[in-house]
């Protein structure tokens, strides 16, 4: 029976860390994308629209949105039901005093910073999914497409609370990746004394670069725009 759940459990842990790393370089996808929401190159906004448009339209990208919906939930709830399953198997207080000075800071709160990163995808999905639904008024093109550059810059240069909270959200995301990259190659059990350190080095820098890619674009049209 106890072998029984063990399975369960490393193979909750698996579809979690699974979904987690699809998600991990979708956000790099997104980031590539929404940087050219700044002027960094000349007619930023028509190759922000060609990107949407493409990701919008392209039958394989409109695969990869119901696998990113399904990568969200999946990551998601098995995260709640991992995390738990490890508050349950804590027996005394003095387990739970000691197992808190062998992790870190961002191992001890994965489950409420994935709790506020939940909300910003909410946040997010109001402000453009649904828009392009149909389901919330938002600006349009010509061709009768959502207009989320126009959207975009408007959030952030108009709505200092929208931009602020964000920003917040993203610094949360930070520490949540800092821990979250690393422990997805460690359940998936790609440990290696050579590779290890290097993915390790890799997963702080990105858990540093990409959210800080996605703050400095608000934080410009807050400032500078």
């Amino acid at each position: 029976m106890s072998n029984t759940k063990a399975l369960s459990s490393i193979t909750k842990k698996v579809i979690m860390s699974l979904a987690g790393l699809f998600l991990i370089v979708f956000l790099l996808i997104h980031l590539g994308i929404n940087l050219f929401l700044l002027p960094i190159v000349e007619g930023n906004r028509e190759v922000f629209h060609a990107a949407a448009e493409f990701m919008s339209t392209f039958w394989p990208m409109k695969v990869m949105e119901i696998a990113l919906f399904g990568g969200f939930i999946l990551h998601g709830l098995y995260g709640v039901i991992v995390q738990l399953g490890n508050w349950k198997s804590r027996g005394s207080e003095a387990y739970k005093v000691s197992s808190k000075t062998k992790t870190t800071f961002a191992s001890r709160t994965m489950i409420y910073s994935g709790l506020l990163v939940l909300l910003f995808l909410v946040m997010h999905l109001y402000q453009f999914y649904f828009v392009k639904l149909g389901l919330v008024e938002g600006a349009m093109l010509a061709n009768g497409h959502p207009d989320f550059y126009t959207i975009a810059v408007n959030l952030f240069t108009n709505d200092m609370i929208f931009s602020s909270i964000y920003i917040l959200l993203f610094v949360v995301l930070g520490f949540h990746l800092y821990h979250a990259f690393q422990s997805a190659f460690q359940t998936m059990g790609w440990n290696h004394p050579k590779y290890t350190p290097v993915v390790k080095v890799i997963g702080n820098i990105y858990a540093v670069v990409v959210p800080l890619g996605f703050i400095i674009i608000p934080l410009y049209y807050m400032f500078m725009g």
